[in-house]
């Protein structure tokens, strides 16, 4: 198995390079497409990650991860798994992209907090001259009085 790489981006300038031993691979009988195959070959793959064990991490990057996915985790270990291709090679590919895609994403620091604005007089005016025209134009739709 080889070293799952995560291409650098916000909170990650430099990119992570998870080593090959920090990760576990297990297969399994798939229950997706594959005909008669799918009884036969263990196509679907699990892949693991022990956060809190991974020598790769920072110690911030490791409370980041776990504090953004501990809806995730057990205990500690991230799995994700993969069964939709009919072959283990490419489930394992996706599974490996589908994790480095989780870590990625939980390495984001978290987007800037919004400035409240005040709407401007002109978007206040707009606003209401359109109520207002909803307004006629639903009143037309009344039954009209008789007198």
């Amino acid at each position: 198995m080889k070293d799952l790489t995560i291409a650098p981006g916000p909170g990650i300038p430099g990119g992570v390079v998870i080593a090959a031993v920090d990760l576990t691979e297990r297969f399994a009988k798939s229950s997706g497409p594959g005909g008669q195959g799918v009884n036969t070959t263990d196509s679907k793959v699990q892949l693991s990650l022990d956060v809190a064990a991974c020598a790769s991490l920072s110690d911030a990057q490791r409370r980041r991860i776990l504090r953004n996915l501990g809806h995730r985790l057990d205990g500690t270990v991230l799995t994700v798994a993969a069964s939709n291709q009919r072959s283990q090679i490419r489930n394992r590919a996706e599974a490996r992209e589908r994790l480095a895609a989780l870590l990625r994403e939980a390495l984001a620091p978290p987007p800037p907090p919004r400035r409240k604005t005040k709407p401007t007089r002109g978007s206040v005016r707009r606003r209401r001259e359109a109520k207002m025209r909803r307004s006629e134009l639903k009143s037309t739709r009344k039954r009209p009085q008789i007198p």
